[in-house]
């Protein structure tokens, strides 16, 4: 079985997309927020995979996405970004999906070709990579049944520093130590700054 997971914050005005707010403002970076997430969910309808959307804060069966479509779930407690990738990832190896993957939802040039080619490339890999060109990763994803070591998920997220340009150099690493094979997607864009919004500003404002 296949499985997709998707963090989203809950959009609340003044506590999404922080550092484009900066140079935007609050409300037009909330405008961005709503644009990308709904970019995010028709990219991850057309995937044929169970699809799980996992909330920040609370789970809202309002808005645009659909419970027919996404399984709602809520994100560990943890401040720590890692962590809350750990549980997610742990809590659907244990339901017994095989290849599992994690999509961002601020990543305007993600498609859903490149959804597909990762969870093809995952079953000859044991992980597969999106990297971002600010040194993060836009996806990442395992094959469980490929995996002989459990620790695997532990030494990649667990104890990182995140939000630096070494994050997706860290992953590759840490994979290649434990001697996995690793597929690397197409690296892409995440949306952070005002010079990430230029390409699709138009579209927004």
């Amino acid at each position: 079985m296949d499985a997709l997971i998707i963090f989203i914050k809950n959009p609340e005005l003044g506590k999404v997309k922080t550092r484009l707010a900066a140079t935007i403002g609050d409300q037009n970076a909330l405008k961005v927020y709503h644009f990308l997430s709904n970019h995010a969910k028709e990219v991850a309808i057309e995937l044929n995979a169970d699809r799980f959307l996992f909330y920040s804060s609370f789970i809202d069966n309002s808005d645009i996405w659909d419970k027919d479509y996404f399984i709602k779930k809520l994100q560990d407690p943890s401040p720590d970004l890692g962590q809350k990738m750990f549980a997610a990832f742990s809590q659907l190896k244990d339901q017994g999906y095989q290849k599992v993957m994690i999509m961002g939802s601020d990543c305007y040039d993600i498609n859903v070709d490149i959804l597909i080619e990762g969870f093809a490339q995952l079953d000859s890999h044991e992980v597969v990579l999106g990297p971002a060109f600010d040194g993060g990763y836009y996806a990442i994803g395992f094959n469980f049944n490929l995996l002989a070591e459990k620790d695997l998920l532990t030494d990649v997220f667990l104890n990182k520093t995140w939000s630096h340009d070494q994050v997706a150099n860290e992953a590759k690493s840490t994979i290649a130590k434990h001697g996995f094979s690793l597929h690397q997607l197409p690296t892409l864009s995440d949306v952070d700054v005002e010079a990430d919004i230029e390409n699709f500003r138009k579209k927004i404002f």
